[in-house]
């Protein structure tokens, strides 16, 4: 029998499959293997610190850039030119306060490739149904075979087999009259510099966007389509499109390698756990395009369920996995407002519509209401720091936290624990804070306990952080 059976290997499935595998815990990644496209090409500051305890960060980085400039047209003439958002520089505290772009199927073939160097793959396969009982899952795929596993994750995106063999509600809305053409097409008629667009000049509602793919030749292309419409996705269909939203006939579309029609869907699940099944990412809840929250929101999903799967089957208290949904649903159901609003906006022609603030950078998202939470800074993002070691090397506090471990930070202090990493921080430890921010940020307290998703989970004295170590970590 398998540990965990992910089903479906887009972000959130290959993020949890990294995850699991880095742990030692057995699993099985399936997914039938349709192509992804562009799709969900914005990464959030706080999933560029996933990926880089995931040990991707290079990867992503050298394969991604900016978002560009905004630069939109009446025709042929430019008539705004902008940004979504404020550049900012990484400080001390938030080393990647900016979001990336890249596009989907390339983050999908990083996780795959940091996968296999981790033992694992992808396995072409498609799920049927699944029984379950008190001791595991039962999967049967659609070629007859079955899968035993001692529990079964859900990662098959919005029209999600597991959700719906479970009959878990998807509640929400379905925007039909709410539609767009998306595709990846290539044009030598506009610049890669800025993301070209054009709107209603009455309505200043959208018309066309082309965005150019960091580390790509091709154009993300989007267009708002009618309800009774139903175009073949075909290149012609594309530069038509195009003709029409802009009236401009001297920009040529070529080579489409990737073509969808969307709809507009708002949707949560009631539940994110039944028993020994979890739902994550777009099977839990989907999003509009609007802020770049769907597929970060799932990775994040992913972090949050990975080291608590990896401790209850490493002998660890059954609890523990209560609280992915007591943790994750509120989180999401708030992202989910977020990105609703966004998107009314963009609809509505509001002239503020393209703007993006520190909401949909995700780094304040926290658990502070979490049964796992303690003290006041309990299930708020521990920020990164710069320490010095005795040899006077310089180090990065989240460097330290990477990887599976617990981590207590000791400010002046002494403290060891079975399992768990101790960063000493003072005169008498190992290292020492050039400047006092991380000092300060945790406040008189001598120990922060920090969990393996780098979410702080009490502050307090030695007891304290004992007893709450016990609660949530067995070494192994």
């Amino acid at each position: 029998m398998v540990d965990v059976l992910i089903i479906g290997a887009g972000p959130t499935g290959l993020t949890l499959a990294v995850d699991l595998a880095r742990r030692g815990i057995s699993h099985r990644i399936i997914d039938p293997g349709s192509r992804t496209g562009s799709r969900g090409k914005g990464l959030q500051p706080r999933t560029l610190e996933v990926l880089d305890d995931l040990g991707v960060i290079g990867a992503i980085l050298g394969a991604g850039g900016p978002y560009p400039p905004i630069r939109a047209y009446a025709g042929g003439d430019v008539v705004w030119e902008g940004r979504m958002g404020e550049v900012k520089a990484p400080t001390d505290a938030v080393p990647y306060p900016n979001g990336l772009m890249v596009p989907q199927w390339r983050t999908e073939e990083i996780l795959r490739d940091r996968l296999a160097e981790l033992g694992g793959r992808v396995e072409r396969a498609e799920l049927a149904t699944f029984t379950q009982d008190a001791d595991g899952v039962t999967a049967t795929l659609t070629d007859g075979t079955t899968v035993r596993a001692a529990y079964l994750v859900g990662a098959d995106g919005g029209r999600s087999v597991v959700r719906k063999t479970l009959g878990v509600p998807f509640m929400g809305e379905t925007r039909e009259e709410e539609r767009a053409l998306i595709g990846d097409v290539r044009t030598a008629d506009l610049d890669r510099d800025h993301w070209h667009m054009w709107a209603d000049p009455e309505t200043r509602t959208p018309r066309v966007g082309l965005c150019p793919l960091a580390g790509t030749d091709d154009f993300q292309f989007t267009a708002p389509i009618r309800p009774s419409e139903d175009p073949e996705l075909t290149l012609a269909t594309y530069q038509k499109m195009l003709e029409a939203g802009t009236g401009r006939t001297d920009i040529r579309l070529t080579d489409l390698t990737w073509s969808s029609v969307y709809r507009v869907n708002i949707r949560m699940a009631e539940r994110f756990r039944d028993g020994r099944v979890f739902l994550a990412g777009d099977a839990a809840h989907v999003h509009s395009p609007a802020g770049g929250q769907g597929l970060n929101t799932g990775v994040q999903d992913a972090y949050n369920l990975g080291w608590k799967l990896a401790g209850v089957l490493s002998g660890g208290p059954a609890a523990l996995l209560d609280t992915y949904e007591e943790e994750r649903l509120p989180t999401a159901a708030g992202v989910l407002g977020i990105s609703t609003r966004l998107y009314e906006k963009a609809a509505q022609g509001q002239a503020d519509a393209w703007k993006r603030g520190e909401e949909t950078r995700q780094l304040l998202l926290g658990y502070p209401d979490s049964s796992l939470s303690e003290g006041p800074l309990g299930g708020t993002r521990a920020p990164d720091a710069v320490l010095d070691d005795t040899s006077g090397t310089r180090h990065r506090l989240h460097d330290l936290l990477r990887g599976t471990h617990f981590t207590v930070l000791a400010f002046g202090t002494d403290f060891e624990h079975p399992g768990v990493r101790v960063v000493t921080i003072g005169d008498r430890g190992d290292y020492r804070e050039p400047g006092d921010a991380a000092r300060a940020f945790y406040g008189p307290a001598p120990l922060a306990l920090i969990r393996p998703d780098g979410y702080i989970a009490a502050t307090g004295d030695a007891g304290t952080i004992r007893t709450h170590l016990n609660r949530l970590h067995r070494p192994r």
